[in-house]
């Protein structure tokens, strides 16, 4: 866990209290960045992929990156904000997706402290709106991590220990998104986290366990639900949905960062995966 901590990251992209007025009603939002939410007063819901999530005051929300979800509010409701976004820069491992975290925990005094804060030394981080359209894209977010990076030191230093504070509350009640009873399952799914921007062979990982292949494709997908094929697939594609909406870098060459040096093979499998092109991905989340 020592070296979990070390290789996490996190960085505020906007953080702030926002008091709404039975306004903040937004259908399938889906972000490249974690958030984290406290209730200060009020009511609302989150409509989530397993189910529909009343907000409480004096309550801790998370929802992780790329959870698509939805709004719901029909009264006065009041709450702090703060959208985190791993620094791909430190290290290529995304930790926080590596863990399942509960969507609600009770909150504590020191809670809120932390939050108002986290605000009070960022003010220029709060949103404009709570319309998603005007912060959830290509160029804001890029804003926003230009802007986080180019704050003072002291700032950085206070807002990163406030952050692994309220994030500390959450591991308290949070396991691995992948639990392996199996050491070789463990040390495959390593393998590929290391190996994102290659071809991953999968001979060469079914060699390192002395397993046959056929064993270690059962062994595997009876340990992570998919097969060793469709979880490459799906972790390069995750990361491909990151670096669309946060650089500039060509479709090119995000296939090519990500060991697809077929474009057109790499185009089909992200629409397969997503719905949508690489480009129409792009341009939705330019706005």
């Amino acid at each position: 866990m020592s070296l979990l901590v070390d290789q996490l990251h996190p960085l505020v992209l906007s953080v702030g209290l926002a008091i709404q007025n039975a306004d903040w009603n937004w259908k399938n939002v889906t972000s490249p960045f974690h958030r984290l939410y406290f209730v200060t007063e009020g009511t609302a819901q989150v409509v989530l992929p397993h189910g529909v999530q009343t907000l409480k005051p004096n309550h801790l929300y998370f929802i992780p990156a790329f959870t698509t979800h939805s709004y719901i509010c029909n009264t006065r409701f009041g709450h702090y904000y703060i959208h985190i976004y791993e620094d791909q820069e430190q290290h290529e491992s995304n930790i926080l997706e590596q863990w399942i975290f509960p969507v609600e925990i009770q909150a504590n005094d020191l809670d809120r402290l932390l939050f108002a804060r986290l605000s009070k030394i960022n003010p220029h981080m709060q949103l404009p709106s709570s319309n998603p359209a005007t912060y959830n894209n290509n160029p804001t977010i890029k804003q926003d991590l230009q802007k986080n990076r180019q704050r003072a030191l002291c700032d950085k230093i206070e807002s990163r220990g406030i952050i692994f504070q309220l994030l500390s509350r959450l591991f308290k009640f949070a396991h691995p998104a992948i639990i392996t009873k199996d050491k070789r399952i463990e040390e495959a799914i390593d393998y590929i986290r290391k190996h994102m921007s290659e071809t991953i062979d999968l001979e060469t990982m079914v060699r390192s366990t002395c397993l046959s292949k056929d064993h270690f494709i059962r062994l595997f997908k009876k340990e992570t639900g998919l097969t060793p094929q469709k979880y490459i697939i799906k972790k390069k594609l995750e990361r491909a949905q990151l670096m669309l909406v946060t650089q500039e870098t060509t479709t090119k060459n995000i296939a090519l960062a990500l060991g697809y040096e077929d474009l057109s093979y790499f185009c089909r499998l992200f629409k397969k995966e997503t719905g949508t092109t690489p480009q129409d991905y792009r341009q939705d989340n330019a706005s």
